[in-house]
């Protein structure tokens, strides 16, 4: 995922048009899902099932519309990856994730149930969000104009964990993954396309494209994270997925941003010292998977 907000913010800053990165990124996902279905005996039988818990009351339709988590999430990338770098925008989408993921699990929207509030998982969150507040100490001075664009991650983690409970009832239903992760890349595709059509109101829409081919593998990558989230949170709940995301997104963000940064800015010690505490709060909060017995 690390990688996707890389190829997405990029993609977004070369062709002026963020909003539009963001439809490529979601389309070309849902493109490759709509080449396969008719190669996919079991993708067909999921969206037939899921029509029909629609049709006869026993599966909300609410739970087809994770992919508006995902479009906030692929547009939150897009548009702040670039100025803010993918550091700065995964430790925001941490901090939303996070606290979502502890209501949506005590909620029990997820296909697990609901998940009581341990004092690992709870004190796993408390220091997730102390490390997200470290890491981005060390940016407040440098970029104050440039801030406010955090608001975008902070709604697209909360979205996302959403998302992956959503995704993971779908999945329930339908058996399989592929069918989860069509059904997200419809709902995100639809909202992005909207939302961008709306956008050229207000601007000239995108530039030339950019000739790097590497740019227009987001949707690939989101395909391969969408599948894999809704077979999982099954077993581990929404706040323990999210958490197990973030370990790889932390480290997969600092390696980027050290090896192909995307803006000038070098990497403190504040976001080395947040991405490890960070680490150590996924620890804690895996601890305890499992509410006590008896």
């Amino acid at each position: 995922m690390a990688t996707q907000s890389r190829l997405n913010g990029q993609l977004g800053a070369e062709l002026h048009d963020s909003l539009f990165a963001a439809v490529i990124s979601f389309g070309g996902g849902l493109v490759l899902l709509l080449l396969a279905l008719p190669f996919s005996p079991k993708m067909r039988e999921g969206l037939r099932s899921v029509a029909g818990g629609v049709r006869e009351g026993r599966f909300s339709p609410w739970y087809c519309l994770g992919g508006v988590g995902g479009a906030t999430y692929v547009a939150g990338q897009s548009v702040t990856v670039s100025v803010l770098g993918v550091a700065m925008f995964t430790v925001g989408v941490v901090a939303g994730q996070t606290l979502s993921g502890l209501a949506v699990d005590r909620a029990g929207l997820g296909p697990a149930g609901p998940q009581a509030l341990t004092w690992t998982r709870v004190l796993g969150a408390v220091l997730t969000l102390a490390a997200v507040a470290w890491s981005l100490s060390g940016s407040l001075g440098s970029a104050p104009a440039g801030l406010w664009l955090l608001v975008l991650p902070l709604v697209a983690g909360a979205l996302m964990a959403v998302q992956q409970a959503f995704n993971g009832r779908v999945n329930a239903q339908s058996g399989s993954s592929l069918t989860a992760a069509l059904i997200n890349f419809t709902g995100g595709t639809i909202v992005l396309v909207l939302a961008w059509l709306v956008s050229l109101a207000f601007g000239g829409g995108p530039h030339a494209f950019p000739s790097n081919p590497l740019l227009y593998l987001g949707g690939l990558v989101g395909i391969v994270f969408i599948a894999l989230a809704s077979v999982v949170v099954h077993w581990t709940g929404v706040l323990l997925l999210g958490l197990a995301t973030i370990a790889g997104q932390l480290i997969g963000s600092v390696l980027l941003d050290l090896i192909v940064p995307a803006h000038p800015a070098t990497l403190g010690a504040a976001t080395f010292g947040g991405t490890g505490l960070a680490l150590v709060a996924v620890g804690i909060a895996a601890i305890s998977t499992r509410p006590r017995q008896g």
